[in-house]
């Protein structure tokens, strides 16, 4: 099918009284096929009902076209009918004669008689034939709506045109007039565009979900296709697998806009002290003991001896609000897993390369691999039984959930899987769900189980709701767990104010790993700023034993924060996590991999805050990297290494360009 409305390279300026200018819109592009219900969504000023009115040909675009099979659109006219908020009905006219206005006008070659059949067909169509004499002050305000819609309708428009049309209405009104709006779109074939604020709404009515940014500048934040099938009905859509997904998408998009807004309106010059270009620096983690170094380096003052004065941690409720706040340039850098830098610089977000750097793994170890209770009552103890269980299981496809594509949560739970004959695409299913999240969906069942840091895999051992199948000290000891990272031009163009922040970091790696500060540092996680939780979640040092397994007590693999080897960044180490997210299509295998490890890992910048820091015995991790099936990894040819593994995807190998890649602005630069 082939585009109906086109919205070329839309920018709308508007003049300003002080001879200044507001940018609304900036490089807006849509492509509408006939048919098609199209939302337009996002907060207050983001420019919906500016592009609305471009489309609706009531006000023309700074630069760029708009066109309607083919044709420019320079005005309005009856092809595009646009019902408001407000109705906009005549209130001296009946229903009958509001609807006979607008058909007498647009219709008025047509003979009388069709004329009125037209128009007592559109009465009928929205029910209102009980109240076809009446005036507007006699009829409620979803009937006014209908009236609209009839109205709209009967004149035959190619576009239908809806500006929040049912915000006013109570609940009840406002859901039998979104059916009666899905059932003649669909029998008539309408393409309509609709702005709304109603998250619900929009993904019971739309075929497509535009999302827009904050003005100004606004543009096209993502657009979320609705594979709900119709037709739709308002009491059953809620549980198709997909509902609550979407729903969940629009409003992170939602939340994470009203963020940019807030951090928008703070100061945002770079503070320069202390010989550092910037001292005031907004850093995100995501809450979870791993976070411990961040927050001993807030509370215990590290940031500032090193000269960061005003440092703001950012709590971020997923890995996702982490790559959003990266990629968006309002957050200088951030607690990331330990694939996030390369995956990222790869092009694995939105499949555009984002060159981000890492000069400090801040932890080791520290995950685990969590199961339903159930599995443990039908004997599952290792991968192998697992594997039996589901080969012989007639449920449903088991879910997993894992914190990020380029999570080691992630890679260890597909190799776990993998290494027991279990292909992790096509046996079972994973899910992307936020750390906080995987032991309330554990208790609710729509998991089965999941891989993730603590203090989740203990806290669902101690609720009772699940336990560790198995953990780091099985999979892969002393594995990279989170790392520091920045983009690429921050660290280029910062780099007094980087090398302060390793060496802040570095320091709280290092009081982290004392055992004398683990209760101090225990209560200051589980304060509500950070991770909200009790503290007897929380296991630093010598982990604690926990009868959560059939044979023997788990012992936990506790985070290593500092010692020999551990804080330097890898290569090999991030290479082999290439290599995992390429064999499971999350990148394509770069081309340029040696060039890649060589821009991710920033070994001179660990290096001098090592040394200004005194610690010149730290030495690098030499062994080779071998996980729990034996198999080590080659790192002097990865493609090979891939092309043995048993179970995998068809990966693809890709020349990343990384030279020209436009990046981010920072908002507080």
């Amino acid at each position: 099918m082939g585009v109906f409305v086109a919205v070329d390279d839309i920018d709308k300026v508007f003049p300003l009284n002080d001879g200044g200018e507001y940018i609304a819109l900036k490089g807006i592009n849509l492509e509408i096929k006939k048919g098609e219900f199209i939302s337009l969504i996002g907060h207050s000023g983001c420019g919906k009902s500016t592009l609305l009115n471009m489309i609706a040909g009531l006000d023309l675009p700074t630069e760029g076209i708009v066109t309607l099979e083919g044709q420019k659109v320079k005005k309005p006219g009856p092809d595009k009918m646009v019902i408001f908020q407000n109705y906009s009905l005549l209130p001296w006219l009946t229903v009958y004669q509001n609807i006979a206005l607008a058909v007498d006008e647009v219709m008025a070659g047509y003979p009388a008689k069709e004329r009125k059949e037209i128009i007592e067909k559109h009465i009928d169509l929205v029910g209102l034939r009980h109240a076809v004499d009446k005036l507007p002050k006699q009829l409620s305000g979803g009937m006014k709506q209908r009236v609209a819609i009839a109205r709209a309708l009967s004149i035959r428009p190619k576009l239908l045109l809806l500006d929040e049309p049912f915000g006013a209405l109570d609940a009840l009104t406002r859901g039998n007039l979104q059916e009666q709006l899905m059932r003649i779109c669909e029998q008539y074939q309408i393409t309509s565009v609709m702005v709304t604020h109603d998250v619900d709404e929009a993904v019971l009515l739309s075929d497509r979900i535009v999302m827009l940014t904050n003005g100004p500048g606004s543009n096209i934040g993502g657009i979320l296709d609705v594979d709900i099938p119709r037709p739709r009905k308002r009491m059953e859509v809620v549980n198709h697998p997909s509902y609550y997904s979407l729903r969940s998408e629009i409003i992170y998009f939602l939340n994470q806009q009203k963020r940019i807004k807030k951090l928008r309106a703070k100061k945002t010059d770079a503070i320069a002290r202390h010989g550092l270009e910037k001292v005031n620096l907004e850093i995100g983690f995501v809450p979870l003991t791993a976070c411990a170094p961040l927050i001993v380096a807030q509370e215990r003052g590290f940031f500032a001896k090193h000269g960061l004065d005003e440092v703001n941690l950012v709590r971020e409720s997923s890995w996702r609000g982490v790559v959003d706040g990266i990629a968006g340039g309002y957050l200088d850098g951030a607690q990331m897993p330990a694939g996030m830098p390369t995956w990222l610089t790869a092009g694995g977000h939105q499949e555009t390369p984002l060159p981000i750097v890492t000069a400090l793994t801040m932890t080791r170890n520290g995950n685990g691999i969590t199961l339903a209770q159930s599995f443990y009552e039908q004997g599952v103890s290792n991968v192998n039984e697992l594997r039996r269980m589901l080969l012989e299981s007639t449920e449903k496809r088991h879910i997993f959930g894992m914190v990020h594509p380029s999570s080691m949560h992630n890679l260890l739970l597909r190799y776990w899987f993998a290494a027991g004959g279990i292909d992790p695409d096509q046996d079972v299913q994973l899910e992307t769900i936020p750390p906080a999240q995987m032991v309330a969906d554990l208790k609710a069942g729509t998991i089965d189980g999941y891989c993730v840091g603590e203090p989740w895999n203990i806290r669902a051992a101690t609720e009772g709701v699940g336990f560790t199948v198995a953990t780091d000290l099985e999979i892969w000891q002393g594995h990279p767990g989170k790392v520091l990272g920045v983009r690429e031009n921050w660290a280029n163009t910062h780099p007094n104010s980087h090398i302060a922040l390793v060496k802040a970091i570095l320091e709280g790696c290092q009081y982290c790993a004392d055992p004398a500060n683990h209760e101090e540092i225990r209560q200051l996680l589980a304060s509500r700023k950070y991770l909200s939780t009790n503290p007897e979640y929380i296991q630093l040092g010598d982990p604690k034993n926990y009868t959560c397994n059939i044979e023997k007590p788990v012992e936990y693999a506790h985070h290593m924060f500092f010692g020999e080897g551990m804080n330097r960044p890898s290569r090999t180490e991030h290479l082999w996590m290439m290599t995992q997210m390429a064999r499971w299509g999350h990148i394509p295998f770069p081309r340029n991999w040696v060039e890649i490890l060589e821009r991710v890992c920033r070994v001179s910048v660990f290096s001098t805050a090592a040394r200004e820091l005194g610690m010149i015995d730290i030495k690098y991790r030499r062994e080779p990297i071998k996980l729990f099936d034996g198999i080590t990894f080659d790192a002097e040819d990865p493609v090979n290494y891939l092309n043995e593994l048993a179970i995998k995807q068809n990966f693809t190998m890709a020349e990343v360009h990384l030279d020209g890649v436009k990046m981010p602005v920072p908002i507080a630069a």
